[in-house]
């Protein structure tokens, strides 16, 4: 056994964690399949999320379609014969007048400006989204709410019953989780007869299972960066050919400005389809002929997003022949870098208010508590880091001290798959945190009656041994920023941890002190010292403070008059921490 291993366990016995706790995904099958047989309606949301869980996980989808990349169009029929048997047909989505979204950065914020922006109009609108932050409901919303509880049992047991009494041998009995998904937002949709749906892609475009829509009414690109490379290829031009996958002959389509090779390929796959493409004028130009508008999500970046939506909702009210949207425009198309540029229209004022009210939590947020202000934004590659930055910059120099009080500066990160967290920890260091403190996107070390937040496709020291190489990285460019001339290089095994909290060397005189917890719950016990009025857990474990940088760090933190903690890299770590700071977000 290996020093990091040999000491991760130690961890993980102090956590409390047993080898029972550290479950495969087929122990959690067989866990789960323990579970008396639902039976429609009486069954709770819990056990509905349970059996969901039981299906084949986001993670294990993406290893599927790897797999399967050789043949894409037996995945879209397999989604198609899953449509079938769920008894409805291809034809039947386009009742749904569809919005169909794509991008690497900013589509799930483009899609909630879109859909706040419609809704705006007096419009019944659906949204699918994914992934969800703090419970799974999330994903499928009406008129910009999650569905309820009842409403997501009902329709679940609805539709698993319904594919397992229509099942063949052909094919398993039940699709994948998203796969599931996102045949139960268009189930619900058409149910619940919603006069649109924005839908939301969930990887690349051109083989995913959202790709089954036909005729959407209006199609979006936001922008593009490197993402999920083991399945759309390694450059932003190959990712670019699988995002405009979801174009549709005849159906108009808007991107924003792309890098000049992305934005050929885009160009050249609209063509060979008959699709007409038009390049987003940015919202500057909007303004000009206008007031300036104001947006509900923070952040420069966001401005293309809201640039984007403002097109997508110009374009569907057009193609519905809505009557505001009559005489608005006030310059003819031009033609930019081989694409006819977007038409200059002067927002309506239910665009101004939809832009000033969209919210879009775990993106650009921020949460003051008392001493305690917390940044979460769900950035996760290279680009949106940047943004991320940008924006936690900016963000803290308007709430700058005037009274010289001591402050300090915490990050909590965490990385999953393939993302290269090296890189995006470097972008990161300029921030120049006092403190860096990792932890997987577990909740609670136990997450036993909280199906939202269980993941079967890891273990919890797979996990954990991330998080140790995170922070062997962090120390590693800590390291070199501290002595520029720094000869060792850094070695493929962490350090060693102590207690709970694994910190790998002792932090260099100038350099950030760095932590490792076993679960999100520990890690912001020990960040907020309990000055956090809403987040007061009922009893902190005392080995929170048996390590020398946290016993030091924690008397910092309960003396400090202000203390600024960034938690990105990974959407489900923000979904964690805002399951435990803003605990409405469970009810």
């Amino acid at each position: 056994m290996s020093w990091a291993r040999s000491h991760l366990c130690s961890a993980l016995s102090l956590a409390a964690v047993s080898a029972r706790g550290a479950t495969t995904e087929g122990a959690a099958r067989r866990w789960l399949s323990a579970w008396p047989a639902p039976q429609e309606p009486s069954m709770e949301y819990q056990d509905a999320v349970r059996t969901l869980n039981t299906l084949q996980t986001n993670a294990s989808y993406l290893e599927q379609v790897k797999r399967q990349r050789s043949d894409p169009q037996a995945q879209l029929e397999a989604m198609e014969m899953y449509l079938v048997r769920s008894g409805l047909q291809a034809e039947d989505l386009n009742r749904l007048n569809i919005i169909h979204v794509t991008g690497t950065k900013g589509k799930g914020s483009t899609c909630a400006f879109t859909e706040r922006i419609l809704r705006n109009y007096g419009l019944k609108t659906g949204f699918f989204s994914s992934p969800h932050l703090v419970q799974v409901r999330e994903r499928i919303r009406i008129n910009g709410k999650p569905i309820s509880p009842e409403l997501f049992t009902k329709h679940f047991w609805h539709l698993y019953n319904q594919l397992e009494e229509f099942k063949d041998d052909s094919h398993g009995s039940m699709p994948s989780y998203f796969r599931f998904l996102t045949l139960m937002a268009f189930h619900v949709f058409l149910q619940e007869k919603v006069d649109l749906a924005v839908v939301e892609v969930g990887i690349g475009g051109a083989f995913d299972c959202t790709n089954i829509i036909r005729k959407p009414v209006v199609c979006g690109v936001s922008s593009l960066g490197i993402d999920h490379t083991s399945l759309l290829g390694d450059t932003v031009e190959k990712i670019a050919w699988q995002k405009a996958g979801i174009f549709k002959p005849g159906v108009p389509a808007f991107t924003v400005l792309q890098p000049e090779g992305p934005l050929g390929v885009l160009r050249d796959r609209a063509q060979q389809i008959s699709c007409p493409l038009y390049l987003c004028p940015p919202l500057e130009a909007l303004e000009e002929v206008g007031l300036p508008l104001s947006l509900g999500l923070e952040g420069e970046h966001q401005r293309s997003n809201a640039a984007l939506a403002l097109q997508l909702a110009h374009c569907w009210l057009e193609q519905q022949n809505h009557h505001d949207i009559r005489e608005l425009k006030v310059s003819r198309p031009s033609i930019r870098w081989q694409l006819p540029l977007a038409p200059v229209f002067r927002p309506t004022p239910h665009m101004r208010r939809g832009l000033r009210d969209t919210v879009w939590p775990g993106r650009t947020q921020i949460l003051r508590r008392g001493p305690l202000t917390w940044y979460l934004d769900g950035a996760h590659t290279t680009s949106s880091v940047q943004a991320c930055v940008h924006w936690y910059c900016q963000s803290l120099e308007r709430s700058r001290r005037t009274d010289g009080g001591p402050e300090v500066h915490i990050l909590l990160f965490n990385s999953t798959g393939d993302r290269d967290s090296a890189a995006l920890l470097k972008l990161l260091q300029p921030c120049q945190f006092d403190y860096a403190v990792f932890c997987p996107n577990v909740t609670e070390v136990s997450s036993v009656g909280n199906a939202d937040q269980q993941n079967f496709t890891v273990t919890l020291d797979q996990v954990l041994l991330r998080c140790l190489q995170h922070q062997q990285h962090w120390n590693c460019l800590a390291e070199k920023q501290a002595n520029s001339n720094l000869w060792s290089s850094c070695g493929p095994e962490p350090a060693g941890p102590g207690s709970l909290l694994l910190a790998p060397h002792p932090p260099q005189p100038t350099s950030s002190g760095s932590l490792v917890f076993s679960c999100i719950s520990h890690a912001l016990q020990w960040i907020s010292q309990g000055r956090d009025p809403i987040f007061q857990p009922q009893s902190p474990p005392r080995s929170l403070l048996n390590h020398p940088t946290a016993n030091s760090g924690a008397s910092i933190l309960r003396e400090a008059a202000a203390i600024h903690v960034l938690i990105t890299g990974s959407l489900h770590l923000v979904g964690g921490a805002l399951k435990l700071l803003e605990p409405s977000m469970s009810q």
